[in-house]
């Protein structure tokens, strides 16, 4: 493994959270805002465990959301690095259910999301430094 790869691998990202009521709409599943919040802050922080910089978000390309995460289920997020430009990156976003009382996990909303980094001026900065 090269170093660039082995600079990706450490700033893959996993966070746990418990689906409690006060973040479900009417159905009893996960706000769909609520879930790209937390989509939207690993991704943060996956990239900045990459660059080491100030990274700020600029789009999300595509959030597909394959299956309902109901209250009262764990759910994990997944952030890993899959494309790298020269002031901005790429990070894809996972999220996983998990029941609480039984095994298995499924995932459920996937999306990539782009950010960029910014020097003390805030303007766009090289990623790599040479």
């Amino acid at each position: 493994m090269n170093i660039l790869e082995e600079k990706i691998k450490k700033a893959e990202t996993r966070i746990f959270k418990a689906v409690f009521p006060n973040t479900v709409n009417h159905y009893d599943t996960l706000f769909g805002g609520t879930a790209m919040h937390m989509m939207d802050e690993v991704a943060f922080i996956a990239a900045t465990r990459f660059s080491r910089q100030r990274m700020v978000t600029v789009s999300s390309d595509k959030i597909d959301f394959t299956v309902p995460i109901p209250a009262g289920t764990i759910v994990e997020l997944v952030g890993h690095i899959v494309h790298i430009g020269n002031t901005s990156l790429k990070v894809q976003v996972d999220i996983f259910i998990e029941q609480m009382y039984e095994e298995g996990r499924e995932k459920a909303i996937s999306g990539t999301f782009t950010l960029v980094a910014i020097d003390d001026q805030k303007k766009p900065t090289k990623i790599l430094k040479n």
